[in-house]
């Protein structure tokens, strides 16, 4: 690390930037994502679970905005993502993050229509 000058005392660069690892820290473990490419009119797909939208935002070079979603049984942490793709509208992402801990709430006839259309692409995140 180089070392900056200035004044009385002398900092790295890792210090001042607050960057220096403290004993104990670890690198978070993610879960597994799942990610479904959709050819759909709407963006939100009857999967069989009940999701709360729990944020929106602006994603760069796209005029799309990617939605984030929550599963509203109680103890399950299953995150989905579900973003429209610019160079072709017609066709919804939405990325699962995790896996349910329940079966599913809402069975529906319209979901394994729903899968036979999927197109499963890999991701790396």
């Amino acid at each position: 690390m180089e070392e900056m000058e200035g004044g009385a005392e002398n900092k790295t660069f890792a210090g001042l930037l607050g960057t220096a690892k403290k004993k104990g820290d670890h690198k978070k473990i993610r879960k597994p994502r799942y990610a479904f490419q959709t050819r759909s009119k709407v963006d939100i797909l009857d999967d069989g679970y009940r999701w709360r939208k729990y944020g929106q935002k602006a994603v760069k070079n796209n005029k799309f905005p990617r939605s984030y979603y929550r599963c509203t049984h109680q103890g399950c942490n299953v995150k989905k993502q579900i973003q429209r793709l610019t160079k072709d509208e017609g066709m919804v992402v939405t990325t699962y993050e995790g896996m349910h801990s329940h079966p599913i709430q809402n069975s529906n006839d319209n979901f394994e229509h729903i899968l036979s259309q999927m197109q499963i692409y890999s991701t790396s995140f």
